[in-house]
């Protein structure tokens, strides 16, 4: 996500600090390399010079050039003005006064509107709401039995409707009487899509509008699609009147010109990003928090989140005093890698962390996530072949040990290896960035720890 703009912005960065100090001609050098990043990234060029001319208005002022550190400031200025592109804060979802809310899902076809649905009610359903599903995509049964299947995977009921149900205003309706009846306080409806936007679809989503009031519309778009996806939502704002955006595919877009572009021409925020194919990949969007990832500051405040849902507080803690101590385990290495599982892709949690110290070195890496896979579960298999005072104690594990070790987890002993010095490269790792970063610092390692095997 941002792959290529990241890389872009932090190089322009690293040159203004070698210029030592800041002129009005190096400024205007800077300015011309943000805005080529900016437009290979794929962003609107009416965003793009509105957003040059605010943040040559701002770091050109003498303030800045007189500044100790002009360099420091023109990177807040930028990360400022990237922040109010992406929309300034968070938008969450808005909820009626009297359940059910109804959520309109609308969207042009194969942009992802079902499975954004499901995403979605697994996302309310974890906040503590109790949502259900309908399709009124009543031209393609493939799509309302898709949802069928998604919501049983996510745990949330869906009117399937009856025969006589042909409509999309009566399936909409009876939901929603259901969804009164049976004390569910949200309504998702997923809406059908076309090729392209049509009198015929605008029509009759006019009509469940009109016939739901519904509290938010939500336009999903494929974020693989940049510009085009910027310009369907403008049009469907335009024609429908939305309230946000759900943006697909956001883990295979390294431009990411979509998401910096679509506030900024629809005026409609950006409220979630879909970052993997799973029904739990759905993230809020917080535009500061990707202007800072965007700029290699790292998205601390995200990853923390992902920690605190994914690990337990007392294995947590417990897990905190063993890095500081000398009992780090290559049982405890095996558990760190199966709770790393939880999070998500390594890749993504890699960008989360900011560029700094001993991390800076992975600003280059591009994970294979399926390799990356099969190499966490060679390492878990090493660990499980070993006895219980090998994991204990691996300074036991002699020739003889390593050969028994390969033969059980169907491996090597050149395997056994390298596990073995990238444990203890680990260890020796952990202690120094534990010591370094203070409380943050220990759940950012615990966080590093899993990802070394493969690398």
């Amino acid at each position: 996500m941002f792959d290529n703009l990241s890389d872009k912005l932090q190089r322009v960065f690293k040159n203004l600090r070698g210029e030592g100090k800041l002129t009005a001609a190096n400024m205007e050098e800077a300015l011309r390399e943000i805005r080529v990043a900016l437009l290979e990234a794929d962003v609107h060029f009416k965003v793009v010079k509105q957003f040059i001319e605010q943040v040559k208005e701002k770091a050109m002022g003498e303030d800045v050039l007189t500044a100790l550190s002009p360099t420091q400031q023109v990177i807040k200025i930028v990360r400022d003005e990237l922040t109010k592109m992406l929309g300034s804060h968070q938008s969450r979802l808005r909820f009626a006064n009297e359940p059910p809310t109804v959520i309109l899902i609308v969207g042009l076809q194969g942009s992802g509107k079902t499975t954004s649905t499901a995403k979605l009610a697994r996302f309310l359903a974890k906040e503590g709401n109790k949502p259900q599903l309908v399709s009124v995509d009543v031209y393609r049964p493939a799509a309302r039995h898709q949802l069928s299947i998604l919501g049983k995977n996510v745990n949330t009921p869906i009117y399937e409707g009856t025969a006589e149900e042909t409509k999309p205003l009566e399936l909409a309706r009876s939901a929603r009487r259901e969804a009164m009846q049976t004390g569910r306080d949200v309504l998702l409806v997923d809406t059908a899509g076309r090729q392209h936007i049509d009198e015929q679809l605008m029509q009759e989503l006019h009509e469940l509008k009109d016939a739901l009031a519904p509290t938010e519309i939500l336009f999903v778009a494929d974020a693989m699609t940049g510009q085009d996806a910027v310009r369907s939502a403008d049009e469907f704002h335009k024609r429908l009147g939305i309230t946000g955006v759900i943006l697909t595919k956001m883990d295979g877009d390294a431009r990411g010109g979509a998401a910096l572009s679509i506030r900024s021409i629809t005026g409609q925020p950006l409220k979630f990003v879909g970052v993997g194919e799973k029904t739990d990949a759905l993230e809020s969007f917080y535009p500061d928090r990707v202007a800072s990832r965007i700029l290699g500051m790292g998205d601390v405040l995200s990853l923390i989140d992902k920690v605190q849902e994914g690990i337990d507080q007392k294995t947590a803690e417990k897990m905190q005093e063993k890095l500081l101590g000398d009992d780090f385990t290559l049982e405890d290495f095996r558990d760190q890698i199966k709770t790393v599982r939880k999070l998500g892709s390594l890749g993504g949690l890699l960008e989360m962390m900011p560029k700094v110290g001993p991390l800076k070195e992975l600003k280059d890496v591009k994970l294979n996530e399926q390799d990356t896979q099969k190499e966490i579960n060679k390492t878990v298999a090493i660990i499980d072949s070993m006895t219980p005072q090998e994991r204990r104690n691996h300074m036991i594990i002699n020739g003889a040990r390593r050969r028994r070790i390969a033969k059980g987890s169907g491996t090597t002993v050149q395997d056994v290896n390298n596990l073995l010095k990238q444990y203890s490269q680990a260890r020796k790792m952990m202690k120094s960035f534990t010591s370094q970063a203070g409380f943050l610092g220990k759940k950012l390692a615990k966080m590093k720890l899993p990802g070394l095997p493969g690398f």
